[in-house]
């Protein structure tokens, strides 16, 4: 997970990012990731080795005051994807999730699962058809979708401007 501050507190928390083996979830700034940019966000990540990591990444983020998170796609958060939903709504933090299936999520943005299938069986088709795959160009998502759950912004109060809901793929009432 990583956490963001925007004030003398810190002020939010993303989550994915696996440790290498041997990893740990304490908050730790990474890098050049830790200094306020000019947003004056400060990012902090809380790596997930492990399912037993997610609980205790929520309740130190939201005993420091956390007030946003972002979960990163990972196959960890994929899978546990409705602990981290039901996480964030018991902490009362708005989320952004990689995916649409992160039911009842507040947000998410990210790539179209289907879409990816799609090119990665044009992708082997070319090469069970002979093409050398490191003559292959890399592929990337192409098509990316917004969907915002406005009963989760009622639940956490929030209010979401009608620019951004008006650029959505999808809005759930």
């Amino acid at each position: 997970m990583a956490c963001f501050t925007d004030g003398e507190s810190r002020s939010a928390c993303a989550g994915g990012a696996h440790e290498a083996a041997g990893g740990h979830s304490a908050f730790r700034h990474r890098g050049g990731l830790d200094s306020r940019g000019p947003l004056g966000v400060e990012l902090i990540v809380a790596g997930l080795a492990a399912a037993t990591d997610i609980e205790p990444a929520f309740a130190t983020a939201a005993r420091e005051g956390a007030e946003r998170l972002i979960v990163m796609p990972d196959p960890l958060t994929l899978v546990n994807r409705r602990l981290m939903v039901d996480l964030a709504a018991r902490h009362r933090l708005p989320a952004v999730y990689p995916f649409r299936y992160f039911d009842d999520g507040l947000l998410s943005y990210g790539p179209v699962p289907t879409d990816i299938w799609r090119r990665a069986a044009a992708y082997i088709d070319r090469i069970l058809k002979g093409a050398k795959p490191s003559e292959l160009p890399v592929q990337h998502p192409t098509k990316f979708e917004l969907v915002i759950n406005l009963r989760t912004a009622t639940a956490l109060g929030l209010s979401i401007p009608p620019t951004l809901l008006a650029r959505a793929d999808e809005v759930i009432e």
